[in-house]
């Protein structure tokens, strides 16, 4: 029988002291978090180190934890926060798998839909860093508005409003396509 541990325990076990009980965190959350750095920089490698970057910064701040939030959103905010600020840096690139494209497709159709797919990533990664945030938090994450607007520490207005221009922009960009 396996038993499923609440994060709340293993938090504070954790922060009683028990490095295996963060690793539980770590193992649990790592992927949901390497996810989100993926679809925020667009680069697996920037992506690994955000994630490895959110778990030192939450083992870190593990004392200043109180449980207001779900672990998941408090990682969240984490890893959010840890990619707006590499994106001020710099620009991204954008790349989305062949595994987007559908098989069966012959060439031609394959290639044009490589280039929707690609034009989309470029429209994507080329929003200001909050509406991307905002949208795939909620669009790709499926956190409810109030969850993207508690890991953005903002309202739910902004959320919408942000995920609003980056649809607006997003169908912009893609407008030929119809």
């Amino acid at each position: 029988m396996v038993v499923q541990v609440d994060d709340r325990v293993l938090v504070e076990a954790a922060q009683a002291g028990d490095v295996d009980a963060f690793e539980m965190l770590v193992r649990r959350h790592q992927g949901t978090v390497y996810r989100v750095a993926l679809r925020l920089l667009h680069s697996a490698a920037d992506a690994e180190d955000v994630t490895q970057d959110t778990f030192v910064r939450a083992w870190r701040s593990l004392g200043r934890f109180r449980g207001d939030s779900a672990v998941a959103t408090w990682l969240y905010r984490i890893v959010t926060r840890r990619c707006l600020d590499l994106l001020a840096t710099r620009r991204p690139q954008a790349a989305l798998d062949d595994d987007q494209l559908d098989a069966g497709a012959d060439p031609a159709a394959r290639a044009e839909q490589r280039e929707r797919l690609d034009a989309v990533a470029r429209q994507i990664a080329g929003l200001p860093p909050d509406q991307r945030a905002a949208l795939v938090l909620r669009e790709f994450e499926g956190l409810s508005y109030e969850q993207a607007a508690a890991v953005l520490d903002t309202t739910v207005p902004a959320v919408k409003g942000r995920i609003h221009r980056a649809r607006l922009s997003i169908l912009k960009a893609t407008a030929e396509w119809r």
